[in-house]
């Protein structure tokens, strides 16, 4: 079996005759319903979307099979895949998180940093985690400046190192007239 891809998460259950929250991971929301059955992470529990509407900012969706409020309940957090061939080709520039995980990094002058570990997003653009051979792994912008070039055929991504701030220390500081951090000097 070829790769999967998370495509939505199942949340709470919606009202009594078995529908839930479906949460999308896809550019357009009912896009899931296009993919055929949707598997558990395992791969040996199917899903398959009976019905599906527009909420806020997530699906209420029923499933085959799942009639009533406690087996809606039952399937809340579980995260539904898709197999990688099923989804839609990517423009350029545009990645899917399980092609780049996985990837050695390195840099631009071609030394090697680790791999790609995970691809997140906490609300104020992607951020691609590295984890090198030892210590603590990199957090660094997924964006172009620092992600020059992917080469997904090649199996690495390039990695600009940003630029590191050194901060003066506090003598420095006061000797050049400028208070401390916190107060006067």
């Amino acid at each position: 079996m070829s790769a999967l891809v998370c495509v939505a998460r199942i949340g709470a259950a919606h009202g009594v005759r078995g529908a839930v929250k479906l949460w999308t991971f896809t550019e357009d929301p009912f896009a899931v319903r296009r993919y055929g059955p949707l598997l558990a992470k395992d791969g040996k529990r199917q899903f398959e979307i009976a019905t599906a509407r527009e909420a806020k900012d997530h699906l209420v969706a029923t499933f085959k099979g799942v009639t009533t409020r406690d087996e809606a309940e039952r399937l809340n957090g579980i995260e539904l895949y898709v197999p990688r061939e099923k989804l839609p080709a990517t423009d350029a520039d545009e990645y899917y998180h399980t092609d780049l995980i996985g990837l050695a990094a390195v840099t631009t002058d071609g030394d090697a940093l680790g791999r790609v570990l995970a691809i997140h997003n906490f609300g104020a653009g992607d951020i691609i985690e590295i984890a090198p051979p030892k210590g603590a792994t990199l957090l660094l912008p997924f964006s172009n400046a620092v992600v020059p070039e992917v080469d997904i055929a090649g199996g690495r991504v390039v990695i600009a190192l940003p630029q590191e701030v050194e901060g003066e220390d506090k003598h420095e500081a006061l000797s050049a007239g400028r208070p401390r951090e916190g107060g006067d000097p």
